[in-house]
């Protein structure tokens, strides 16, 4: 830069104080710019860059962490909870670990999964479950919490997506819209600083039912003109606290955190155990963390790196909701006869349930190991141009192992044999997208041009399997025999197979083939060590892929008028030929009207937002249903521990005609603040109309296909009004 003789540099960037450096003569300066905490609570990270909170023009919210919900933060979700308007945050149980309902106004669809899109350090997450469930048929696990593997500690802000016009730029997966997170990074101190972190926390059964105790169970026997003394088994038993427990859970965590001018970095190791309150439920889960940014060139080239490993363990109790009539660990406890002794060796006879007998012969463990790595290089050619790559892989390897001891009473086919299934589930998405962006400053406007490409590969694959008639009635042995058992027909089977199977009505191994040409009931002569009297194992392997192009205009006049104008055109391998592409366009106008002469100086912040857009959606169809195919039906082991020969059966009919689910939203919004933002808030009407809805249905008759999917004439509807408003009762440095 040529410069005069008293000139002043001026260095900005969102989030950081402005400096004013005099040159005198100097050809090299060097800055390291100052984190503005209050600048800092207006930035909002929007898909593929940042803007502030004035001058978004779609409905967008950003949480930092210093407005973060406190106390015992078990997920990442739970930071957010409450605290914008329009998203509803639920668990699915209390277990720990469980799975999550996030809905961003309204459900969309009526197939596909309505949780948003999750996008961590700039790597879109798959959305589908990251561990199998385990399913003997006495208390199958649920689905777990997809963000499990992220450290809640570890998050700098959450940025919520609401509207057409801020989720757009993500096409066919923003159609629930879309939360943002960034985690930590390396800000604190030029030397380095150390923080370490621990919680404890306590949990209780927050409420109870009142069941009978031993006298009123037996006066109600009697007058209801029953024999009490047939059914008094001498004991006075709580079942409920019998089953139940006060929790005692822990969270720990340490940082290592450093800016050295031209770069910073974070470190972080974290470790929480969470107890639930029912017997044989917790999560255990480890973490690590680096996030590294590294600028080279005089500042032009930006190397970022963000790297996480995380490692869950899970055990969950008996309880399901599909158990069948004896019910499940806590239906037993509610039923259990209050006279029964508080014994896991009592036996009531007939279908009864002693609830101590099922935790102390029933294990659920599942143990996850999650990758997430994220690597971008941007380049600086002018002050007007640059251009990024970014590369991400996010791997997760999860096995359930779920076993029924031989020892546990009135299950009829496990009682005295056993039971158990071994579930694998391995996910890999790989994501690279490379964007081009041009800023352009003029006398009384501002332009941006964002243009970018985007590919992603999913892969899922795994197996499901489960063995009967155990030789053990220890669960750690019956896990371990199993495991030993599927590994050994994976070896021993070679070539392409769907499935292979033993069973006390089969003579040596048995194998179904898709590949290279179908086999059905294939006999080898090979014999392996049996340590179950039958088992099977279940494979499937299947990859779904995402094209994208995509880009995005921002156009400012006088910082009153701001225009944003989006387009992404998205390109999958769940649709045949004729629809594989998707279009999905938005618009939005700000008015920024605190910037006029005609508005008082007590309104701080003015704006009003109008907006609309197309989103799609293609979740709900799933892998290769456009196309006809067919697999060999599921296995199962009777209670005599024989397996039935199967067959080919339909998984998807023929539909080329398939095409994406799209959802149209229009919003209006007003945003405003009053003294400073002392009071401020936002209100929004909104409406979302989803067509052209993926569903699965029967075919007309008398069609043989047992199902097929289409895209339904009808529509879903969502439409209201938010408002959220906020005071800030104490503004000061000296308050926290």
């Amino acid at each position: 830069l040529a410069a005069e003789d008293g000139a002043v540099l001026i260095v900005s960037y969102i989030g950081y104080k402005t400096q004013e450096v005099a040159i005198n003569g100097r050809s090299s300066i060097n800055f390291t710019l100052e984190e503005d905490a209050e600048a800092l609570e207006e930035v909002v990270i929007i898909g593929y860059g940042t803007t502030t909170v004035k001058d978004a023009t779609g409905s967008v919210t950003a949480v930092t962490a210093e407005d973060f919900n406190g106390g015992n933060i078990a997920s990442p979700e739970q930071l957010i909870q409450g605290k914008t308007a329009g998203v509803n945050i639920q668990q699915t149980s209390g277990e720990p670990g469980a799975g999550i309902q996030i809905n961003i106004r309204g459900s969309n669809s009526v197939r596909a999964n309505n949780n948003p899109l999750f996008v961590v350090d700039g790597v879109p997450l798959s959305g589908g479950d990251a561990s199998p469930s385990g399913d003997t048929g006495f208390g199958a696990s649920a689905v777990k919490n997809p963000l499990n593997f992220i450290n809640p500690n570890d998050i700098e802000s959450m940025s919520i997506l609401k509207d057409a016009s801020a989720t757009a730029i993500y096409g066919s997966r923003g159609a629930n819209g879309v939360v943002i997170i960034t985690t930590k990074s390396g800000k604190s101190g030029s030397k380095g600083v150390f923080d370490l972190s621990s919680s404890l926390s306590i949990a209780t059964a927050a409420n109870t039912f009142d069941l009978l105790d031993r006298d009123q169970f037996l006066s109600g026997i009697a007058q209801n003109g029953g024999n009490a003394s047939a059914v008094d088994f001498g004991g006075n038993t709580d079942w409920q606290q019998a089953v139940l427990r006060t929790s005692v859970s822990q969270n720990q965590n340490l940082s290592y955190s450093q800016n050295y001018g031209s770069g910073n970095v974070r470190a972080t190791f974290g470790y929480g155990k969470q107890f639930g309150i029912v017997e044989n439920s917790d999560l255990e889960r480890i973490t690590g963390r680096i996030n590294w940014s590294q600028r080279f060139l005089d500042d032009k080239l930006i190397l970022g790196v963000q790297a996480s490993i995380a490692r869950l363990n899970d055990q969950a109790p008996p309880i399901s909701g599909s158990v069948g009539a004896s019910g499940d660990v806590l239906g037993g406890a509610y039923a259990a006869n209050p006279t029964w002794p508080t014994s896991a060796n009592f036996n009531a006879g007939g279908l009864n349930v002693n609830p101590l007998n099922v935790l102390a012969n029933t294990q659920n463990l599942t143990f996850t190991n999650r990758y997430l790595l994220n690597g971008s290089l941007e380049y600086k050619f002018t002050s007007e141009i640059s251009a990024k790559l970014n590369a991400g892989w996010d791997t997760s390897n999860a096995e359930n192992t779920s076993v029924i001891s031989r020892e546990v009473f009135n299950l009829n086919g496990i009682t005295d044999n056993g039971f158990g299934v071994f579930n694998s589930l391995d996910r890999d998405n790989k994501t690279f997208e490379a964007t081009v962006n041009y800023s352009k400053e003029f006398e009384n406007s501002n332009l941006d041009v964002l243009v970018g490409y985007g590919f992603q590969d999913f892969q899922t694959s795994g197996f499901g399997s489960a063995g009967r008639g155990f030789s053990t009635g220890g669960l750690n042995a019956m896990g371990e025999d199993l495991r030993g058992v599927v590994g050994a027909l994976q070896n021993t089977v070679t070539g392409s197979y769907q499935q292979a199977y033993y069973a006390a009505n089969t003579t040596g191994l048995v194998v179904n083939r898709l590949f290279p040409n179908v086999v059905a009931g294939e006999n080898l002569a090979e014999g392996i060590n049996q340590t179950t009297t039958s088992a099977f194992i279940n494979l499937f392997d299947n990859t779904d892929e995402l094209q994208s192009f995509f880009t995005r205009i921002n156009y400012s006049i006088n910082n009153k008028y701001l225009f944003t104008g989006t387009m992404r055109a998205d390109g999958s391998s769940r649709f045949g030929p004729e629809n594989q592409y998707g279009y999905f366009p938005s618009g939005a106008f700000a008015w920024k009207m605190s910037e006029e002469d005609f508005v008082g100086e007590k309104v701080s912040t003015l704006k009003l937002r109008l907006s609309t857009g197309i989103t799609g959606n293609q979740d709900g169809l799933g892998y290769g249903n456009f196309v006809a195919r067919q697999r060999f039906a599921g296995l199962s082991i009777q209670q005599n521990n024989e397996i039935t020969p199967n067959g080919l059966t339909i998984v998807a009919t023929d539909r080329p005609d398939l095409k994406w689910e799209s959802s149209f939203n229009i919003n209006a919004g007003l945003d405003f603040g009053f003294n400073n933002d002392r009071f401020s808030g936002s209100l929004d009407v909104y409406r979302t109309k989803t067509t052209d809805v993926l569903l699965r249905t029967p075919p007309a008759f008398p069609a043989v296909d047992p199902f097929q999917f289409g895209n339904v004439d009808a529509s879903i509807i969502n439409q209201g009004i938010e408002l959220g408003l906020a005071y800030d009762f104490v503004q000061t440095d000296d308050a926290t």
